[in-house]
């Protein structure tokens, strides 16, 4: 899409830091430089007001990311590259069947309502939970890595969604400000709201995470 837009050498594409890095990679191989923008802390996903502010005079185009099943604000992104003659493209997650996605919703909801400890991702306009990402704040003890670790130990499968945000990697490492982005990326975790859950499943989950909660500050 963007070489078909003309973007090219000389130019420079806003984009998030915050998950995979092949989004920077596709912006490098037409030839244009990466430029990366925070993160709403609430989506994941680029937020319009940082956008704006890591504009040049050499942005082409800004690339949103649809993360964890919640969609980015398009429509402020829309204002911002209306503003400024800006192409704005998205990159989507892969759908799930409408049944399955309600059965996601249904377990979400369940841990919504029984985890503690720990900040939930809350509904928010069309989240489909294609990750269930909760945040362990990282003020108290044990952090988001030992938390992990030890609800682990207690049978339950969860995972760092992003490790390393891509403004550290080598090829695209940059001295830039962004505090969401870092913040997410030490804090978050995703737990599994699968349809082939079980209530017994979901009810090991919330015993899991709750034996830890206590050791936390309250989440906020």
């Amino acid at each position: 899409m963007l070489r078909a837009a003309g973007v090219g050498v000389g130019d420079e594409v806003v984009v998030p830091a915050f998950g995979n890095v092949e989004v920077a990679e596709a912006v490098a191989l037409v030839g244009a430089s990466p430029v990366f923008a925070d993160i709403h802390p609430e989506t994941y996903c680029l937020d319009a007001s940082a956008v704006e502010a890591a504009l040049s005079s050499r942005t082409a185009a800004v690339v949103a990311v649809h993360r964890f099943g919640r969609p980015a604000d398009m429509g402020a992104l829309h204002r911002v590259g209306q503003r400024h003659g800006l192409l704005v493209l998205e990159q989507g997650e892969s759908e799930a069947p409408y049944d399955e996605i309600a059965q996601r919703r249904q377990r979400a909801a369940y841990l919504d309502g029984k985890l503690r400890g720990v900040r939930t991702p809350g509904w928010g306009d069309g989240h489909t939970y294609q990750q269930y990402v909760v945040r362990v704040p990282g003020n108290g003890r044990p952090d988001r890595d030992a938390f992990a670790r030890a609800v682990r130990g207690r049978g339950v499968e969860c995972r760092v969604p992003v490790k390393t945000p891509v403004h550290r990697m080598p090829g695209f490492r940059r001295c830039v400000s962004l505090p969401e982005t870092e913040r997410a990326a030490d804090e978050t975790l995703a737990l599994p709201v699968d349809a082939s859950l079980t209530k017994r499943d979901m009810q090991r989950i919330v015993s899991a995470c709750n034996a830890l909660g206590g050791l936390l500050q309250p989440a906020f």
